[in-house]
């Protein structure tokens, strides 16, 4: 498999599928550009090593037709802005004979954002018309890179089907998704020990394939978030009105005895902050989590859970956190997995490997402005999701064969 760190760009023109799908205002201004920010390394070494970088990206769920709020143009200046000011050409489209044009005009060293690809169902709803489509992506190019983690779980005509149309020693990932896949293997496969998992959110099954899979191989398993009452149901506690997934509780017993199967150590929220309505100005108190009262919900973990979770933390080697412990939009809630996340920048700190993964976990980590402060930041929930339950995901696929 051909390595970006080592190609030669001189002379290429160059397609990169970068995940440029950031939020934006009501202004059209980027609000988030952590997704940009990662792409740059990949397109400094294209056009400074004397190559010309053409872009191409999802911005939002347009319904197969061009929408205003969804072009790719508003995102050059936040992609100018880091790259010092570069003049970066817009295509109005993706393809045709304009797009087609402008890629034989550019320039070595210079960069062309097309339009978005999801204004032309052919990218991932039109099966039929995929290849096609890959085919006039791929015209005036001679080399495709895949950057776009956050999308390499989709079987789309521009991370699976492109791909096609170049040689082995003319495809290749960006630097963003071989740091993604580095930062997944290391905890997949490491040795290093202790190893923890960290696993919230608001349901069992929504995790139950990436514990599954997990469970050889850690030591330490942390569970916060909405899915802990299902765990403590199934145990007989008390929950009052929390979430929980009644279809699910044998579910999470199965989960319980997998893990002390595997010699796991299991870590349940022993105390919690609850509230007598789903709203940021509740009434709340403190409870044990299996003594829930009648007519309140668990949104946040306590003090005493706080405490354990953060000294499993400090003492592993390695550690993976996918989903927050409580409500952590609302500030009444927000401390459990502030906490956490200060836990993990301390652990990098004393040497661990930490891997953060899934939007809210990423937003939370930046939130506590604590990005830098980790191993690493996954830009794709899903598709680290997929990829570390073992799945195959089209986008890697399409390259590794």
């Amino acid at each position: 498999m051909q390595l970006i760190d080592n190609f030669n760009f001189t002379g290429k023109k160059v397609i990169v599928r970068v995940d440029f799908n950031v939020p934006l205002n009501s202004n059209f201004e980027v609000t988030d550009d952590t997704r940009i920010r990662g792409a740059l390394p990949t397109i400094t070494k294209i056009i400074e090593n004397g190559g010309a970088a053409i872009l191409m990206s999802h911005l939002g769920r347009p319904k197969s037709a061009p929408e205003e709020k969804y072009s790719l143009k508003h995102v050059i200046g936040a992609l100018s802005r880091h790259l010092g000011g570069k003049e970066i050409k817009f295509a109005d489209d993706c393809i045709g004979a304009k797009a087609l044009e402008m890629k034989k005009s550019l320039q070595m060293g210079e960069i062309l954002v097309l339009e978005n690809l999801r204004f032309h169902k052919e990218e991932d709803k039109d099966k039929d018309g995929m290849k096609a489509f890959a085919e006039q992506l791929a015209e005036g190019t001679d080399v495709y890179v895949n950057d776009a983690f956050g999308t390499a779980h989709r079987a789309h005509a521009s991370t699976a089907i492109i791909a096609d149309f170049y040689s082995d020693d003319n495809k290749m990932f960006g630097f963003l998704i071989n740091s993604e896949l580095e930062s997944m293997d290391k905890v997949i496969k490491s040795d290093e020990k202790p190893k923890t998992a960290i696993m919230g959110g608001a349901k069992v099954s929504d995790k139950i394939q990436i514990i599954s899979r997990l469970l050889p191989s850690i030591d330490n398993l942390i569970i916060g978030g909405g899915m802990t009452y299902t765990f403590i149901k199934a145990q007989g506690g008390q929950i009052g009105n929390s979430l929980c997934e009644e279809d699910k509780l044998d579910l999470a017993l199965d989960i319980l005895k997998k893990a002390k199967e595997n010699n796991v150590k299991v870590y349940l929220p022993s105390d919690a902050i609850n509230a007598d309505k789903f709203d940021a100005e509740a009434n709340t108190n403190v409870s044990m989590t299996d003594q829930t009262p009648d007519g309140w919900m668990g949104l946040d973990i306590g003090e005493e859970s706080i405490s354990t979770f953060s000294k499993v933390i400090n003492e592993s080697k390695i550690v993976l956190w996918n989903g927050p412990m409580g409500v952590f939009e609302m500030d009444k809630f927000s401390k459990g997995t502030s906490e956490i996340a200060k836990a993990l920048a301390s652990a990098t700190t004393n040497g661990a490997f930490t891997l953060i993964g899934g939007g809210d976990s990423v937003a939370a980590i930046n939130k506590n402005k604590l990005a830098d402060k980790v191993s690493y930041v996954s830009t794709g929930g899903g598709a680290m999701l997929e990829y570390m339950e073992g799945k195959e995901l089209p986008g890697i696929k399409a390259i590794r064969k």
